[in-house]
């Protein structure tokens, strides 16, 4: 069995009743700020870059306004019993800073930032930032824990191979994942994949990889929960990177992004899908693609926050009360 170490820390979010939720520090979910992952088992991280966006930018305001929003949010899951502040030891560190004026050197940056939290064992949620930023996370990956399995949110396999001649851009991380054996394409679930493309090979080069893709109409008026029963016997045991994708929700729910397509996934079904993640052994996590300018109701990013807060809760080791 193991002890949780004496001198573990298990930060709690500021409370309502200590400071109105209008109050106070705009840290995720108003944890204490830390400058490194140092003695923490999980850590909300930014990474406010979209200089690899194809349509509307914007998700470089993504962290801030995610954590904003973040407030409203309790410690306890009255639905699942999770009480992840009371199981893991848990703080903001902050943004990566990126280069805002050069895409290669920021994916260098976000790689070393990600070898340093792994270095401490702590598991990173990320807030986004466009979807390019996936690579250089899974190269940090792969350096600690080999190739990982992956459940993708997504209306978009991006899995291009260049954008505008670019090899390296928000529609392209998959493919240079899956050629730098960063994936075990074996253990990977793409899931919302949805509206118009080039040619089938865009959903259809995913399955020639291993992958499971399974189409936004395939989860029509129906509970992901069988899905994610089947998804977890899929992907087994092994380390399992969590990327989500605000765009895989339907633009009713989620509209604050760059690359919005109809007929996606519902709030209930982004749900479903964290919550049936509870059991595999997540490495890291992250929420990408929330553009704060196409939504000023800040809905978007309230619904992103809520859905960074239950990927904390299916970590392994968090504790459910009874």
């Amino acid at each position: 069995m193991n002890k949780v170490p004496q001198d573990k820390v298990f930060h709690q979010p500021l409370g309502g009743n200590q400071m109105p939720r209008f109050g106070g520090h705009a840290s995720m979910m108003r944890l204490p700020t830390k400058t490194s992952a140092a003695g923490l088992d999980a850590a909300f991280v930014g990474v406010p870059f979209d200089i690899g966006t194809s349509n509307r930018s914007g998700t470089r305001f993504g962290p801030r306004q995610i954590r904003a929003e973040s407030c409203l949010i309790r410690p306890y899951n009255m639905a699942t019993r999770a009480a992840p502040f009371d199981s893991l030891s848990v703080a903001d560190i902050g943004d990566v800073a990126i280069n805002t004026f050069n895409l290669e050197k920021s994916i260098a940056i976000i790689a070393a930032a990600y070898d340093e939290i792994l270095a401490h064992d702590c598991i990173p949620l990320t807030m986004g930032g466009d979807h390019t930023i996936a690579l250089p996370i899974l190269r940090a990956m792969k350096k600690k824990y080999g190739p990982v399995g992956m459940v993708h949110v997504d209306a978009h396999a991006d899995i291009n191979d260049t954008m505008f001649g670019e090899k390296i851009a928000h529609g392209t991380p998959f493919r240079r994942a899956v050629e730098e054996g960063l994936l075990d394409g074996k253990r990977v679930a793409q899931i919302g994949l949805r509206a118009t493309g080039y040619s089938a090979e865009d959903f259809d080069w995913p399955r020639s990889q291993g992958f499971r893709v399974v189409q936004a109409e395939e989860c029509w008026y129906k509970s992901l929960a069988p899905l994610m029963a089947e998804i977890r016997e899929q992907l087994g045991k092994g380390p399992v990177y969590l990327s989500f994708d605000i765009d895989g929700l339907d633009p009713s729910s989620a509209p604050g992004t760059g690359t919005p397509e109809v007929g996606g996934l519902t709030t209930i079904q982004g749900l479903e899908i964290i919550r049936g993640c509870r059991g595999l052994d997540l490495v890291g996590c992250d929420l990408v693609e929330v553009s704060p300018p196409y939504d000023p109701s800040g809905n978007t990013s309230l619904l992103a926050a809520n859905l960074l807060y239950e990927m904390l809760c299916v970590l392994p080791g968090v504790k459910y009360r009874a």
